[in-house]
């Protein structure tokens, strides 16, 4: 099958939504499919006002449509709902072609955070945005709730998955963490204001508060909260080796749709703190985390926590059965209507 992805978040972006479209093209191409993906860095782009680590592609339609056509796709899949994401929709739409979409963000919060405008008009966008699909991708049913009540009722569940040859209990740990007085506090992510790393920072629990990514907010942080420990980026490896020195993983968002950093933690048999809303409450159970509006008592709380039983849970979220709900959701486009 030809696969098309078209997306406003990709390398070099370390983001949740980057690393699942990874994930799903590494196992559509061991799977047989050829897969093409649409992205920033075959453009022309300018940095995204307020975060300019992310990058908006300077291409229209029909610069989008002349890749999709020369691919000839069995099926158009639009990640995000950016310049790109709108210049595919837009495509497809004068052509009467199927296609799916997905909601990885909570986008109406996200400008909310960044802008101050208000998530009700943001939603007026989003409707529209993926009215027109056949299927608009979730990745839990907190979120495909949200979505119905917002009027978007066709969603596919499309969960998520960890490479569990990397992300397990047993291997090196960090070694700028092992000094560290404990209890080990971690936090993984963008460094960004939408992430409400404020939370975690300041929450008034005994031990050392890591984080590690970055992100806009990451200079500001640094000196309101100079006990914590910034480290930067990780990846691979190296970032398993950080899941397993910590004593507990927190979660201080409130506006992820999922979480992909809690089920590596998960995996890595670090139990998780987080706040009682969508992604958390889809994710943890009572063996992988706490939950509590009280950040501080959801972190005493998963201090607590079995880690073997965490790292026994974790092993259940593969990317291979995450990227057969993806390709079940497809819809397939008949080869007449694309030579249209």
């Amino acid at each position: 099958m030809r696969i098309a992805i078209v997306t406003d978040a990709w390398a070099p972006q370390v983001n949740g939504v980057v690393r699942t479209l990874e994930a799903t093209r590494a196992q559509l191409l061991a799977l047989g499919h050829d897969v093409l993906v649409i992205a920033p860095d075959a453009f022309a782009s300018l940095p995204c006002p307020t975060y300019p680590e992310i990058r908006l592609a300077l291409a229209g339609r029909s610069a989008v449509g002349r890749r999709l056509a020369t691919f000839a796709p069995d099926a158009i899949h639009i990640a995000t709902e950016g310049p790109l994401g709108l210049a595919a929709r837009r495509w497809c739409g004068a052509r009467a072609l199927p296609f799916t979409t997905a909601y990885h963000t909570q986008f109406p919060d996200y400008v909310a955070a960044r802008t101050g405008v208000a998530p009700d008009w943001v939603w007026r966008y989003v409707r529209w945005f993926h009215a027109a699909a056949e299927a608009v991708l979730v990745s839990t049913p907190t979120i495909a709730a949200e979505l119905h009540a917002h009027g978007l009722a066709h969603t596919r569940l499309w969960g998520r998955g960890v490479d569990l040859a990397c992300f397990a209990p047993a291997g090196p740990i960090d070694p700028a963490m092992r000094p560290l007085p404990g209890p080990v506090l971690l936090y993984v992510g963008r460094v960004a204001v939408e992430k409400n790393l404020d939370a975690f920072l300041a929450a008034d629990v005994p031990g050392s508060k890591v984080v590690i990514g970055d992100g806009p907010a990451l200079a500001s942080l640094q000196q309101r909260f100079p006990a914590a420990h910034f480290l930067g980026r990780r990846s691979g490896d190296a970032l398993a080796a950080a899941y397993r020195s910590a004593d507990a993983f927190v979660f201080p968002s409130r506006t992820d749709t999922f979480g992909l950093v809690m089920i590596e933690a998960i995996a890595c048999g670090t139990p998780v703190a987080a706040f009682p809303v969508a992604g958390p409450v889809d994710v943890l159970t009572a063996a992988t985390g706490a939950m509590h509006e009280d950040l501080s008592a959801a972190i005493g709380a998963a201090l607590r926590l079995d880690r073997r039983a965490c790292a026994t849970a974790g092993q259940r979220f593969t990317w291979a059965a995450a990227t057969e709900q993806f390709l079940a959701a497809l819809q397939p486009i008949a080869p007449a209507r694309l030579a249209a």
